[in-house]
């Protein structure tokens, strides 16, 4: 029983001292940590669009989730749909706004299916606030998303 229990012991004060030698990857806040979190926009009282980002991998990854709004008839309420999550493609951030693609093709079937992404730009506005614009959007009366972030 004690060599079991020094045996133990041994193990874990192996994995404490190796835990300690590994090098620390922080060295101060990241340079994305401005815009990671999970971003949330709602339109009329319904959810609109949820924005995840991170850097877990490393590198800035994440995936964005537009909700589809509709309403059985004139008269009756709106209710939201979560549509498909796409993954964000290219994403790169300068300190004050993230831009990145997104698919187009699943959004509305068949007719997108040939569709190329659509660029987006995430333009910081506070600490926890955003905006949100389709690039690729001519009409200068286009709707500005304003997101909301919070830690996951």
């Amino acid at each position: 029983m004690k060599n079991r229990t020094l045996g133990v012991f041994v193990l874990m004060a192996m994995l404490a001292a190796a835990g300690l030698a590994q090098p620390s990857r922080v060295s101060g806040p990241p340079a994305n940590a401005p815009i990671e979190g999970v971003w949330r926009a709602d339109m009329d009282g319904l959810p609109a669009i949820a924005l995840l980002i991170t850097s877990e991998s490393g590198s800035l990854s994440g995936a964005v989730l537009f909700y589809f709004h509709h309403r059985e008839a004139v008269g009756k309420p709106w209710t939201s749909t979560p549509g498909v999550p796409e993954p964000l493609f290219h994403p790169r951030f300068d300190g004050n706004a993230l831009t990145f693609e997104v698919s187009h093709r699943r959004a509305h079937p068949p007719r997108t299916l040939n569709d190329p992404p659509v660029s987006f730009r995430l333009k910081l506005i506070a600490a926890d606030k955003a905006e949100l614009v389709n690039e690729n959007e001519r009409d200068p009366n286009a709707p500005v998303f304003v997101l909301v972030r919070s830690d996951y």
